[in-house]
């Protein structure tokens, strides 16, 4: 064990040595002029512009694998902050060969020298990369969801997913699925111009897996067969589920799949004959009406129309029948089974959990407040052109939509700047835990609101509904905030170096729909660079799994025992 981790420790170091000093080679021979006469410039010239590209992924590689491999933050910084150093220059700066050799060389350089610091504690590793094959809850979530990306961009680049006459490249494949299973609704495509009726099925399958969840269909689909769950699949479901008992745990599995299947399937039925009255031919409109209720009650965004529903904006039966959707898919599956206990069970409201609560009431003001800004922001510029009743449709549609679903009922580009900048808010706080759409939660923005007010107010204890809500609840809310905060930032920085034709509020508005998972665009998407579609599908995959499950599937450490430290004295404001 001892030599195999030795072994994978000097993995990024042999990278480096092969693909960063070939870079450095090459552009040293250039920079001098030294280019052999046998050797072709041309070839030479695309090899230092792909390494000026590669580089910094293979740098990225190093950062993680020497983290993975080390057994303590202490002396991970001891050995290679040196790395951490030149990582962030080298993407800020991605593309620019003079300023990526310079910075490859110094990593080559310490990289060599970290290779005669020996620190003896990593004699006798005890948590190396060998020994982390026995994933928890947050690396099988994050692990399933990759896997059914790469098996839908295998199903994508069929040739009988395509349209005939269409193209459709690797990048483009990646990129809509990402966006189908992480219900995002970004797409570089039209579904309806370049997938064909199997393609467009494909899409809508992912869409219904990352809605639903991976391991929550899997489980489902167990329970359905027959087959009992295995311990450890239990265990796993009732971590993620957060139930305390088996027998919650297969009630809540049940219901998920069952409220999931009832809602989709009736609002389907409804948006068929609303279909059928607007024209469409039987079969048609029956595929446009289940493909738009999936679509909507998984908060994806995906629509068959190029321009989303914008004809369709002052259509209730199919606005409103996509916003029902859309609000009962953002609540989750918890709140769905207290709706379902109150409306059809005669349970009485004052019974209903303090979790149920903050989410109907954090819902009810966001689409209002959301609903009321829009309105009154476009009064007189986008919305001018609707009557009074058309007005109120597109605005409370829009604030419906615009915080996990994606569908849009007017053009964006039309609206004032200040009201994207609201709608982008909107978009970051997302939808409920436990549901189909992203963002930081409402419930997060709940406990942030009253955490300030119990600040200001100088109080101790966090209060919401006359009730006490646990430090540690507190502080996963502000870690979630705070990650999803610098993820969004880190990305819009990068997105602005690889996007330097787009404007600041185009980007900024893309980047936080991707981390959202919401899927609206100001028209950018279908024009963005290959490293653009990937930095946005990357983000588009943080935003589904969530910011906090990939930070722990990453960095979460196995408990060695518990340790008690004495209370610190910090001064903060």
């Amino acid at each position: 064990y001892i030599v195999m981790h030795q072994l994978l420790s000097k993995i990024p170091f042999l990278l480096e040595l092969f693909f960063n000093g070939t870079f450095i080679v090459l552009f040293s021979l250039k920079m001098t002029d030294k280019i052999p006469e046998s050797w072709s410039v041309d070839l030479i010239n695309s090899a230092i512009n792909i390494g000026s590209y590669f580089i910094p992924i293979v740098l990225f590689f190093s950062v993680v694998i020497n983290y993975i491999n080390t057994n303590s933050i202490e002396g991970y910084l001891r050995k290679h902050v040196f790395s951490l150093m030149v990582f962030i220059p080298i993407v800020i700066t991605w593309g620019d060969a003079e300023f990526c050799f310079w910075l490859a060389l110094a990593h080559l350089i310490s990289s060599v020298l970290t290779l005669y610091d020996i620190d003896p504690n990593d004699e006798e590793p005890q948590d190396g990369i060998v020994k982390k094959f026995t994933f928890r809850p947050a690396q099988l979530v994050l692990i399933s969801f990759f896997v059914i990306v790469i098996v839908g961009t295998f199903l994508l680049k069929l040739p009988f997913s395509i349209q005939d006459g269409k193209t459709l490249s690797w990048v483009d494949a990646l990129f809509m699925s990402t966006s189908a299973v992480c219900v995002t609704g970004l797409s570089t495509l039209s579904v309806t111009d370049n997938f064909s009726l199997f393609g467009q099925f494909i899409l809508l399958l992912m869409i219904q897996i990352g809605g639903i969840g991976i391991m929550t269909l899997s489980s489902s689909l167990t329970i359905l067969l027959g087959n009992s769950m295995g311990m450890k699949d239990r265990i796993i479901m009732q971590d993620l589920l957060d139930v305390s008992s088996l027998e919650e745990l297969f009630n809540m599995i049940v219901d998920i799949i069952r409220y999931a299947f009832i809602i989709e399937f009736w609002g389907g039925i409804i948006l068929t004959l609303a279909f059928t009255f607007e024209g469409f031919e039987l079969g048609e409109a029956i595929w446009y009406g289940f493909f738009h209720s999936i679509s909507a009650f998984c908060n994806a965004g995906f629509s068959l129309f190029n321009n989303s529903i914008e004809s369709y904006a002052t259509n209730p039966m199919i606005h409103g029948t996509i916003s029902l959707l859309i609000i009962l898919g953002g609540l989750g599956f918890i709140v769905l089974r207290e709706l379902r206990e109150i409306f059809f069970k005669g349970k009485s409201y004052a019974r209903i959990t303090l979790h149920t609560r903050i989410v109907l009431w954090t819902n009810f003001f966001l689409i209002a407040g959301g609903a009321i800004m829009f309105f009154f922001g476009e009064f007189l510029n986008a919305l001018d052109g609707y009557s009074l009743w058309g007005k109120v449709q597109v605005s409370f549609f829009q604030s419906v939509t615009l915080r996990t679903a994606g569908f849009n009922s007017i053009p964006l580009t039309s609206l004032h700047s200040y009201t994207i900048y609201a709608m982008a808010l909107l978009m970051f706080i997302g939808a409920s835990p436990g549901s189909t759409g992203g963002g930081i939660k409402t419930t997060t923005l709940a406990i942030l609101i009253q955490s300030i007010k119990s600040t200001l107010k100088g109080q101790k204890n966090v209060w919401i509904f006359k009730r006490n809500i646990a430090g540690p609840i507190v502080v996963r809310a502000t870690a979630l905030a705070f990650i999803s905060i610098i993820i969004t930032s880190i990305f819009i920085l990068f997105m602005m170096r690889l996007e330097p034709d787009q404007s600041f509020l185009t980007v900024f508005f893309e980047v936080v729909s991707a981390s959202g998972t919401v899927g609206l665009s100001l028209g950018i998407t279908p024009f963005l660079s290959v490293f653009g579609k990937l930095a946005i599908s990357v983000l588009m995959f943080i935003g589904r799994v969530g910011p906090l499950t990939l930070v722990l599937a990453i960095g979460e450490k196995k408990s060695s025992g518990a340790h008690e430290f004495p209370d610190g004295r910090v001064m903060i404001g």
